[in-house]
């Protein structure tokens, strides 16, 4: 549906890091997550209505920059994002974003805001997402292999979605451990802090992966995967960059965002370019199954889509209403005679 553009058309409503902090919390984490599903879930459901093409990338050996752009031929957005996981040691964020919604009809836009929390909300809310699908059935254990910046968010949407009260923890940096545990404290959980990957996938029916490093890395070999296991798949989201074995997918089945994305980013750049997985929002609006039986091996290949921040960006837009989480911004020229663009310019002057 499009987004009708306030009567002070050149005014843009923008949410801050601050206002975006003040608006999760006034809406509680856990129901933000939720609700937010929903949103995602809905316009995953809407498939094919979208404007579809994989992130426009710019690659460096320090990092990726990239814009990711759709729309559902009413609304139009995007999101600029970058992916830096040196940028920790300089005490800078290793993801940062922004992101925009549009009307189509016009092509200005209505909604301006940050999306560096966003982000991290929509990846974990689409990962929990998943696995109301994918996971086994009274799932209550978790392994997360990589406690950094998206690690509580993880948590948190499985626990939102999944009722999932059990946190098995490990990152090669006890310290980065530390601070997932500190952050969850008195949110529900009975976390271990575990030495290796290997102890903490231990007795967990799902297992998210969720590093940093630009790497060809292994962080589950095959022997660590049992049957019957859900694996989401965060941390390997460009091409070089990965976390599983190749045996591992083997044996899996696998369910993607957008194939011709993922195939270049997520886990199955590693395979065949034929290799068969199953799109997402197929098994969402029940054209395919998603977890058929006790002993299947399913993966989450997450790479993270447009669609998902166009969904995020919507749900926020949705929310701001009577609130007063929002800037005003003069962000657009609007002269009285549109053709007068530089008559603005000199009245201006004159009443400075």
């Amino acid at each position: 549906m499009a987004i009708h553009p306030p009567k002070d058309i050149n005014i843009v409503p923008f949410v801050s890091v601050d206002n975006m902090m003040k608006l999760v919390l006034d809406i509680g984490i856990e129901t933000f997550l939720v609700e937010l599903a929903g949103f995602i879930e809905e316009d995953f459901k809407r498939w094919k209505l979208f404007d579809k093409t994989p992130r426009v990338a710019s690659h460096s050996p320090e990092g990726v920059i990239e814009l990711m752009p759709t729309s559902d031929g009413e609304v139009y957005g995007f999101k600029y994002v970058n992916g830096h996981p040196k940028n920790t040691r300089d005490g800078l964020q290793t993801v940062t974003g922004f992101g925009m919604l549009s009307n189509v009809d016009n092509g200005y836009p209505v909604l301006f805001s940050e999306m560096t929390i966003l982000t991290a909300l929509r990846t974990a809310a689409t990962s929990a997402l998943a696995a109301k699908y994918l996971a086994p059935q009274n799932t209550n254990c978790m392994a997360i292999i990589g406690n950094g910046a998206q690690s509580e968010f993880q948590a948190m949407a499985f626990k939102a979605l999944l009722k999932l009260n059990k946190l098995r923890l490990f990152d090669i940096d006890p310290l980065a451990t530390e601070k997932c545990r500190r952050n969850l404290a008195g949110m529900g959980f009975d976390i271990t802090s575990c030495q290796t990957a290997e102890e903490a996938v231990e007795g967990a029916q799902i297992v998210t992966t969720v590093t940093a490093d630009k790497q060809y890395a292994t962080i589950l070999t095959d022997n660590m995967v049992g049957a019957g296991i859900h694996i989401n798949a965060v941390g390997g989201d460009c091409p070089g960059k990965t976390e599983l074995h190749p045996d591992i997918l083997l044996r899996s089945d696998i369910f993607v965002e957008y194939p011709p994305q993922t195939r270049i980013e997520g886990e199955i750049q590693q395979l065949s370019k034929d290799h068969p997985v199953t799109e997402l929002w197929r098994v969402f609006a029940g054209k395919e199954k998603g977890r058929q039986r006790p002993d299947q091996t399913t993966l989450f290949d997450s790479v993270g889509f447009a669609t998902e921040d166009f969904s995020a960006l919507r749900y926020v837009r949705s929310k701001l209403p009577g609130t007063s989480y929002f800037d005003s911004l003069d962000m657009l020229a609007d002269p009285d005679d549109p053709r007068d663009l530089f008559g603005m310019i000199l009245r201006a002057a004159k009443a400075a």
